[in-house]
């Protein structure tokens, strides 16, 4: 992955992860009750889902050059 990619993709994730917590905050404060309460982590893990989701392909990139260009591959057991 190029840098440039790998950089976007990382201040994507962390764009999308505070956009997800400023949308929860919103959502949740201004009509606080027990239903929010029990609702919260759900609705604040369904908002961290895009951000999760970039950040796994940022993830699974950076490994597979780490893995391609650093690691040779184990040597075979007979």
């Amino acid at each position: 992955m190029r840098k440039g990619v790998s950089v976007f993709l990382i201040v994507t994730a962390a764009g999308l992860s505070l956009a997800g917590i400023i949308g929860f905050l919103f959502l949740i404060l201004p009509r606080m009750n027990a239903f929010w309460i029990v609702l919260a982590p759900v609705i604040f893990a369904v908002y961290q889902i895009p951000a999760v989701a970039v950040y796994a392909l940022w993830k699974r990139g950076r490994t597979e050059d780490r893995a391609g260009q650093k690691n040779p591959p184990p040597p075979e057991e007979s």
